[in-house]
């Protein structure tokens, strides 16, 4: 088993930010004496590829260099093959556009990360998975359905260059086009199916997405749960007046909002929608999603 850290890195992460920053920032990592593997990913998918072959061959530590979507490819190389083997550590490098995930744990970005390699500050981190009619992912951050995926849709695919102005295009696009619709699911605990219309569902790991939205003020990372957080139909007026409060996380707050930790959530939706996933838009149909908990060491 080797003892190197293989580096994932996606150059085209943050609009090719990642291109032109990832060689200072991982000579930095070699200067403290961390042995890297670098391979780098050159189409959407391709981390995972890296990532299952380089497990299957005995590497346990991994390091994502880009943004969510690069460390979301890498957990779903790991997965589901780690369920039943040795442990993978995931450490960050992030040059990408959201790098939602790292910031339950600090704003420093780079500098902090490279901190954490080098004091090797390893936690345990509960891994969620989703089983659709199409097969089934893995994921550390958040799974969203409604606004917040339409959101994300109408980023990737018309503000995609834009970096973080592109979530304030998107927003604002999405808002203008108001969509609230039911979402039949039924959470764990609850008597019937869901069926009401809502704003949007997170099914959320960690707190952040869209890189500065705390959308589950209240999840943690290792407590073996889904935090499950629900804005009903609210109108537009309502919405603009609160969008504040998306990004400091009191919108749990509102009348319509509501928030409940699960173990498991059981979909019955008509036909695939779009999610996001992680910063990743997919259309899927969504069966069933539920946790391993503590399956990933990530280093924060």
């Amino acid at each position: 088993m080797s003892d190197a850290l293989l580096a994932v890195v996606n150059p085209a992460a943050g609009g090719g930010r990642c291109r032109k920053l990832v060689g200072p920032a991982l000579d930095q990592v070699r200067a403290a004496g961390i042995r890297l593997e670098v391979v780098e990913t050159r189409a959407p998918g391709q981390a995972t590829e890296l990532a299952r072959d380089a497990y299957s061959r005995g590497c346990r530590r991994f390091l994502a260099v880009g943004g969510d979507g690069t460390s979301y490819e890498i957990v779903n190389g790991l997965f589901p093959a780690a369920q039943n083997g040795d442990r993978p550590a995931l450490a960050f490098l992030p040059l990408g556009t959201g790098n939602s995930f790292l910031r339950d744990f600090s704003d420093q970005g780079v500098e902090h990360a490279i901190q954490a390699l080098l004091a090797q500050r390893v936690r345990p981190c509960d891994v969620l998975r989703l089983r659709h009619q199409g097969g089934v992912l893995h994921y550390i951050n958040l799974l969203s359905l409604g606004f917040t995926a339409d959101v994300a849709a109408m980023r990737a695919r018309r503000f995609n260059r834009l970096g973080q102005l592109g979530y304030v295009m998107a927003v604002f696009t999405c808002l203008a086009r108001l969509d609230r619709r039911p979402f039949p699911l039924h959470a764990e605990g609850e008597a019937e199916i869901d069926r009401r219309r809502c704003l949007f569902l997170t099914f959320n790991n960690s707190k952040f997405t869209g890189g500065t939205m705390m959308i589950a003020p209240r999840a943690e990372v290792n407590d073996g749960l889904i935090e499950y957080v629900r804005w009903g139909p609210i109108g537009r007026l309502g919405l603009i007046r609160n969008l504040p409060t998306l990004y400091d996380g009191t919108h749990i707050n509102h009348p319509l909002a509501s928030r409940r930790a699960v173990r498991r959530i059981d979909f019955y939706l008509d036909g695939p929608v779009d999610v996001m996933v992680d910063g990743e838009v997919l259309s899927l149909h969504c069966e069933t999603l539920d946790v391993l908990p503590s399956a990933l060491d990530v280093v924060v």
